[in-house]
């Protein structure tokens, strides 16, 4: 059973102010969502799966979904803030959606096989969706065995500041918990970092974070609407609270519910956190199609 690509990419239109705002990374023009999807066809997935909206459903389908469609079978899920489980609303002033955990679960109609979920904007390079889909391949679709790509802190940093990095405890190649720590730079030898409470904390360079790389079975599905009702029943009322997917599969794993292997890679992770780091994705991808990794045009006739 090939597995399914998995893309939130709802909060595309808000963080860029419209898709035409899309920046461009590689060569040809290529936006990061491209080099996602080519390393997945070429891992072996069978489908992507995109989270969008519905106000630019048709301008996500021309603009991005139609380069994909002869190459990979292509289907659309739509987070809706209204989409919620029985019992619960909106409350009034609420105009942010629920978050990642609530953005997975809108493709809860659309993928009945394995699958990997990512960000629209984050590079995880080719070797993240090979680990990946070697595992998923071989999953059972009720398995609650999950797995996910763990980074070396070290390939996540930016040069022009302190980033936010959720990293991983783990215990035997499993992991325990997801602990967010923040303005984590690199100091000589080591990565130093800070908690919610501003206390110091210091990590060797190949310490493994999660980047919201995630390989799950659809039985996640059900855990998610169990805990989106226990989410809401707690912090419906809060305009601003997240259902979030680390948080989700910290406490699924703190209950016993599921366990998740961490794949250790040595890919080196693009982002921009800074404007900055625009030039340093661009330089880097450059550098990938350089060295043969990427052809370029990337989705070539």
């Amino acid at each position: 059973m090939k597995p399914t690509l998995l893309v939130l990419a709802a909060g595309i239109g808000s963080r860029y102010g419209g898709l035409k705002q899309l920046d461009p990374v590689g060569p040809a023009g290529e936006v990061i969502m491209d080099f996602s999807v080519f390393d997945a066809i070429r891992a072996g997935f069978g489908k992507v799966v995109f989270v969008i909206r519905h106000d630019f459903e048709q301008q996500f389908k021309q603009a991005i979904g139609a380069k994909y469609e002869k190459r990979i079978e292509v289907a659309y899920a739509f987070q809706d803030i209204n989409d919620l489980p029985a019992g619960f609303s909106v409350p009034k002033g609420r105009v942010k959606p629920w978050g990642t955990g609530h953005a997975i679960m809108a493709a809860r109609d659309v993928i009945r096989e394995p699958f990997t979920m990512i960000n629209a904007d984050d590079f995880y390079g080719s070797e993240a969706f090979e680990l990946i889909a070697r595992e998923l391949c071989a999953s059972n679709s009720a398995s609650t065995d999950w797995c996910m790509v763990g980074y070396k802190i070290v390939n996540v940093l930016s040069a022009f500041g302190g980033v936010t990095r959720a990293m991983c405890d783990m215990r035997g190649g499993e992991l325990k918990s997801i602990v967010e720590r923040f303005e984590i730079k690199r100091e000589g030898d080591l990565v130093e970092a800070q908690d919610k409470q501003g206390e110091e904390h210091t990590y060797p360079l190949d310490a493994l974070c999660s980047m919201n790389f995630f390989g799950f079975t659809p039985r996640l599905f059900q855990l998610l609407d169990e805990g989106l009702r226990a989410f809401l029943a707690k912090h419906g009322d809060d305009l601003k609270a997240e259902y979030l997917i680390p948080s989700a599969v910290n406490d699924f794993i703190a209950a016993g519910m599921a366990s998740m292997a961490v794949l250790s890679c040595d890919a080196t992770w693009f982002g921009v956190t800074y404007p900055d780091d625009k030039a340093r994705v661009q330089a880097s991808i450059r550098a990938l199609v350089t060295q043969g990794a990427y052809p370029t045009p990337l989705w070539q006739a």
